[in-house]
């Protein structure tokens, strides 16, 4: 028997970080077959679970970040916040990393990231680089706009809009990027699979709402509701910005749709992303399989849409800190086309990511108002 037939060309797969991407690539993984080793910082991250082996240790610790690497075939990451310099110094060794250091390098700096972009001819919202916003510069400026860190941020964090010059108390301090404050009327995402040998699998484009208090992803909905031709100019935008960076693996584009039907590309996450947790249930493959398929040398899967679909991030709720306890989850389980998942963090706080749920339905609309309907049951206290 010819035993190569029945092989995958990698069996084991490192993952830079251990939160709940690394979980549910991980999850996909084991189904597959694959080995799956993780480095955190955390002895109790979400991905601990299922790794073979998990390395206890910082995510800049260059010594634990090569052990990862002589432990797998390929190094990929669940988090952008990491040492891309040992990384590449691994990867002009020989070493798998997918997306390459070098990419992730531009996108850890938002400044850099907006001027690749721009280079290329991708549209984005007008920017400049400002290495300390002074009360002088405030002066100068048109309002609103909208300040960055240019590293460092996540999850809402690291970005500021200013709408005049009383807003100095509320400049962020450090070399930042100032963008244009952009009057948009939906706010769009896509993801995007691209191999080593440039083929690409999109998914559909969904509509973002982001929650007003923390700037955090609150809901996606997918189909976006908008027309086929705004959908496809969504489409090859994104398109051109991974191109732009010659991107290997799994990306989620953000996008603004101004009123003016223009579409510009807001950021860019090298990873699997928030806005495409519905593929899972909602899509032929979803976009941890996706990952998976491109940095094992397997062939891309279909993105299918099955059914139009809803996400709510579930949060922490605000004043509780603890062991996390679910309120309401009987009552959510019961609604019809309802996927709850729950990330095992031991600890919730205020608005952090403790899990999402997807809703199935015929009709968004009809997803939406069940998922409002979440809303007001589902509470994670402490």
């Amino acid at each position: 028997m010819n035993r190569d037939r029945f092989s995958y060309p990698i069996s084991r797969i490192g993952i830079i970080g251990g939160g709940q991407l690394a979980k549910m690539t991980a999850q996909v993984a084991l189904k597959m077959g694959f080995q799956v080793n993780v480095l955190d910082p955390s002895s109790h991250c979400a991905a601990a679970p299922l790794a073979n082996i998990h390395l206890v240790g910082s995510l800049y610790d260059a010594a634990k970040l090569r052990e990862l690497a002589n432990l797998s075939e390929v190094l990929t990451y669940d988090v952008e916040h990491i040492d891309t310099e040992t990384l590449k110094i691994l990867h002009r060794e020989g070493h798998t990393i997918y997306p390459s250091p070098y990419l992730l390098a531009i996108i850890q700096d938002k400044l850099l990231q907006k001027q690749v972009l721009a280079q290329h001819g991708v549209p984005v919202p007008r920017f400049e680089q400002v290495d300390l916003l002074t009360a002088d510069y405030l002066t100068r400026s048109p309002f609103p706009i909208v300040q960055k860190i240019r590293t460092g941020g996540y999850d809402g964090k690291g970005v500021v809009i200013l709408n005049s010059p009383a807003d100095l108390l509320k400049v962020l301090p450090g070399p930042s990027l100032v963008e244009e404050f952009v009057d948009f009327t939906k706010e769009l995402a896509i993801i995007i699979a691209r191999t080593p040998t440039g083929e690409t699998a999109c998914y559909p484009v969904v509509e973002m709402v982001f929650d007003d208090n923390t700037n955090i992803c609150d809901i996606v909905a997918v189909p976006a509701q908008i027309g086929a031709a705004t959908a496809e100019q969504a489409k090859q935008v994104a398109l051109q910005a991974i191109t732009a960076l010659d991107g290997v693996g799994i990306f989620g584009v953000e996008m603004f749709l101004t009123r003016d039907g223009q579409v510009l590309v807001n950021e860019i996450a090298p990873r699997p992303h928030n806005s495409g947790h519905y593929t899972i249930e909602a899509c032929l493959t979803s976009q941890f399989e996706q990952l998976l398929r491109v940095i094992s040398g397997l062939p891309l899967g279909s993105t299918q849409l099955l059914k139009p679909a809803v996400m709510l991030n579930l949060l922490g709720e605000a004043g509780y800190q603890g062991q996390p306890i679910i309120e309401g989850l009987s009552q959510v389980l019961a609604i019809e086309g309802l996927s709850f998942h729950f990330y095992g963090k031991t600890l919730t706080q205020p608005y952090r990511k403790m899990g999402h749920l997807t809703i199935l339905d015929d009709e968004v609309e009809r997803a939406l108002n069940k998922l409002n309907t979440v809303k007001n049951i589902l509470k994670i206290t402490a």
